[in-house]
């Protein structure tokens, strides 16, 4: 089993959903970053995305993509973005790590060798928003030749049609974008993801995570009620951004939001 099968499986004997939190590496610089995700483990993250900044990071919202742009004006490279992961792994051998960006950086020097590097940095997953399930040849077989779980994004638009392709080849969480837009801005009713989730989950074994729109408390325990994981990104990150980088802001929002995912399911009805 992967860290992040092992992971899921570990959360869903406790009877309660992963946390998964996101980071954008080099945000508000490259040396900042490893005390951030150190804090954010600390905080009870249970898996950790790591942000891969691009120029047109076209599926986040302000806070995010403000952030990409901090990090590109502090000198941050893809070669970076692999060095904090290695470091990172090798700091906390078990917590999975999950890259999440575009494709301009993973295909810049081929799929093979961005695979290869991110598989010797301790990568477990990649998300790449910008290649759809149709053109998973442009990375995918280079992702699961080099063992790296390739995490698919499914939408409230992945019709029953579709959803198998969506699925084919992929491994390790399936991501449900709760609404259709970018991160950080809406949050989709309690009740739609629900049947959401259910819907997913009849057509695949993989653990079902939900992300967009999550950013407090309350909303990511309303969240860890139906699905695996609930995905946390825009409020980190601008909880950090105001507080200049400073990890005990990104550790003191995670512990409220490990929290509320930890009790969600407790007392509630079978």
């Amino acid at each position: 089993m992967t860290r992040l099968a092992d992971t899921f499986a570990r959360t869903a004997s406790e009877n309660r959903a992963a946390l998964v939190a996101f980071v954008t590496a080099g945000d508000p610089s490259p040396a900042h970053t490893p005390a951030i995700l150190d804090a954010i483990v600390a905080g009870g993250a249970d898996v950790i995305e790591l942000g891969m900044p691009f120029t047109d990071p076209m599926a986040d919202g302000p806070a995010i993509q403000a952030a990409n742009l901090r990090a590109l004006a502090a000198g941050l490279r893809t070669a970076d973005v692999l060095a904090i992961a290695k470091t990172f792994r090798e700091r906390h051998p078990q917590v999975p790590l999950v890259l999440m960006g575009y494709a301009n950086p993973m295909l810049s020097r081929g799929p093979e060798w961005f695979a290869d590097a991110a598989a010797k940095a301790g990568v477990d997953g990649v998300i790449c928003v910008d290649i759809p399930a149709e053109e998973d040849a442009a990375l995918g077989p280079a992702l699961r030749a080099a063992g790296i779980d390739p995490v698919r994004l499914a939408t409230p638009t992945t019709d029953a049609a579709r959803l198998p392709q969506v699925l084919a080849g992929a491994s390790g969480f399936l991501y449900y974008v709760s609404v259709a837009g970018i991160t950080g801005m809406q949050q989709a009713a309690s009740g739609s993801i629900e049947a959401a989730v259910a819907r997913l989950k009849a057509g695949t074994d993989l653990p079902v995570a939900v992300g967009f729109g999550v950013r407090t408390p309350a909303q990511a325990a309303a969240v860890a009620r139906v699905a695996d994981g609930v995905v946390v990104g825009s409020a980190i990150v601008e909880a950090l951004a105001k507080a200049g980088g400073d990890p005990e802001a990104g550790r003191a929002l995670v512990a409220g939001l490990a929290e509320a995912v930890r009790d969600a399911r407790i007392g509630a009805v079978a």
